[in-house]
């Protein structure tokens, strides 16, 4: 008998996405109360099952050795940073994972924030409810140069997002998205040339070793000083005390987060900064995500395979 058990608790409380996965396995385990599950919870919590959902939880090397009847975890949403492939590998534990299946949820944030920012719209309601009636001055979106430091799937969908805008788009990644890159009249640019030209940067990468921490004061120094930074990728991929800085003095215009090195933020000069957007990581949390993502969790289960961390697109 197949045991599934879900860890993540916006999959378990879903009444929709319960019912369609009981409707395959009748007798799956779900984090109704909502645990915070890590370490020997989870490892309790797993104890017996042969697959599992996972969201934000941490699958590391010592999950894996503790639950050897573990044979399959299928990922709620597509961040891989709580997963590690590695050792997911070694344990030859099988991976349910479908690339971009809330790209277009995090697209249209992303392109919200891009508005928000060049036209004050936080600052300026932020007034009218304090009583200062000034009507800020903003930027179009159109005509506006566009750096997006990662071409993978979401930011994919950002280019599809601005056609209408008629921006330059300039993408730096480490993969070659020719194709796609002629295709949709994006210049491909070295990282440190994007950030002096854009007047509006969007991070599209994930968190691993090599991006913990990439964009840091220097990084933030190159930037122009009416450049907007819009980050709904990972937390941690910024060094958020330079940013602290580099809007503070004006040396940047504004910023929009969604994800933060530690969650909830811990940082209340930065958060009260009044040209500071923060969300609670909301990019993927339109309900045609939800479902979306859901489902791909459940097909997961029998779809999969071991991982290879350089299969994987983001």
């Amino acid at each position: 008998m197949t045991r599934i058990a879900v860890c993540e608790p916006a999959f378990s409380r879903h009444p929709q996405l319960k019912e369609e996965l009981l409707a395959r396995y009748p007798d799956a385990t779900f984090n109704e109360d909502g645990r915070t599950l890590a370490g020997q919870g989870l490892i309790a919590f797993l104890r017996g099952h042969d697959r599992a959902i996972t969201g934000t939880q941490v699958m590391n090397d010592a999950v894996f050795a503790a639950l050897p009847e573990l044979k399959v975890v299928s990922k709620w949403g597509v961040g891989l940073n709580t997963v590690d492939l590695a050792a997911m590998a070694r344990h030859r534990v099988r991976l349910g994972w479908t690339a971009g299946v809330n790209r277009l949820s995090v697209a249209e944030l992303t392109l919200s924030f891009m508005i928000a920012l060049l036209r004050h719209l936080p600052a300026a309601s932020r007034g009218v409810r304090t009583g200062n009636w000034r009507r800020w001055i903003g930027r179009h979106l159109s005509g506006r140069t566009v750096g997006l430091i990662g071409c993978g799937q979401i930011g994919k969908e950002v280019v599809r997002l601005l056609a209408p805008f008629g921006c330059r788009i300039l993408a730096h990644d480490i993969r070659d998205y020719a194709e796609f890159y002629a295709a949709h009249g994006v210049e491909p640019v070295g990282l440190e040339d994007l950030l002096r030209r854009a007047e509006v940067v969007s991070l599209h990468i994930p968190q691993t070793p090599s991006t913990r921490g990439l964009i840091d004061a220097r990084l933030l120094g190159l930037m122009r000083s009416d450049a907007v930074l819009v980050n709904t990728a990972r937390g941690g991929i910024v060094d958020e005390a330079a940013l602290k800085s580099a809007l503070s003095c004006g040396h940047l215009a504004a910023a929009a987060f969604d994800v933060f090195a530690v969650e909830p933020p811990e940082d209340r000069e930065l958060l009260d900064l009044p040209n500071f957007v923060a969300t609670p990581h909301i990019g993927g949390s339109a309900m045609e995500a939800i479902l979306a993502m859901g489902r791909a969790a459940i097909d997961g289960l029998e779809d999969n395979a071991v991982p290879d961390p350089a299969d994987f697109d983001f």
